[in-house]
């Protein structure tokens, strides 16, 4: 009830930007209820770029963690970028075996999705006790803390890989960046805004952009091809070429080198 020591607080206190921010908003508006005037600071969110682990680092993560839970984990997000949250309300009913595919149950009122998963992903599920409902847990524990608990335990593993591999970067990867990631070189390889978007699960566009990020890759890194035929471009699928766009009525294909 006293603005200025509200003021004073905001000033002092160690919240980031956009932490002030918000409380400010929610502040003024409680004040604007009580007809209660102030000075009201002015806060500015900071748009950091999201951290883009490399693929090496990631690899060596998923590879290192010595637990099946949390190393599975890591890399589902890192195949389908979903969000924590909905990679950990995964149950089984949500994995096709026979299409390689797992269906994202939506959360923070996104939309639910559909997607292929690799075989390698499919065998480390298939090491996970299946006695129960859930994927990565049983459930007994509150959503939202058994998240937390789940996450402390991935960051002790974590650092001590950082420190057996002599590896600092490790230490960086976090569940979230597993997501930033994905729809970095998602884009990459598909140059589809829309489809990294619906990939991810955002309702705006706008929130792809904020975690889509070039990389700058080598320029020789990809070969690239033509299909002007369905004949053609079956035969690159099968030679391992990833489809990339249509150009004036052609496919183009790309697979690295």
């Amino acid at each position: 009830m006293e603005p200025e020591s509200v003021r004073r607080f905001l000033a002092n206190c160690n919240w980031n930007e956009g932490g002030k921010q918000r409380i400010t908003e929610e502040v003024d508006r409680f004040y604007r209820y009580e007809g209660i005037k102030w000075d009201r600071p002015k806060y500015e969110k900071i748009d950091l770029l999201p951290h883009i682990p490399k693929e090496e680092d990631v690899n060596a993560l998923v590879a290192g963690l010595p637990s099946k839970a949390t190393g599975t984990f890591c890399l589902l997000l890192k195949e389908t970028g979903c969000r924590p949250g909905e990679g950990w309300l995964a149950d089984w009913t949500h994995i096709d075996y026979d299409r390689n595919m797992i269906v994202i149950r939506p959360e923070k009122g996104s939309r639910s999705r559909e997607l292929r998963i690799s075989n390698h992903l499919i065998a480390r599920l298939n090491l996970l006790p299946k006695d129960r409902k859930y994927v990565f847990h049983n459930g007994t524990k509150e959503p939202i803390q058994g998240l937390k608990d789940f996450t402390r335990t991935f960051q002790k593993q974590r650092k001590q890989l950082a420190l057996r591999l002599a590896n600092p970067k490790i230490q960086q990867i976090s569940f979230r960046s597993l997501r930033h990631y994905m729809g970095t070189m998602l884009y990459h390889k598909t140059k589809d805004i829309v489809y990294v978007q619906r990939t991810l699960g955002h309702k705006s566009i706008s929130n792809t952009l904020r975690y889509v990020r070039l990389i700058e890759f080598p320029e020789d890194e990809y070969t690239s091809k033509v299909a002007k035929t369905v004949k053609e471009a079956q035969e690159l699928v099968e030679a391992g070429f990833d489809y990339v766009c249509d150009v004036e009525g052609y496919k183009v294909f790309r697979k690295r080198k």
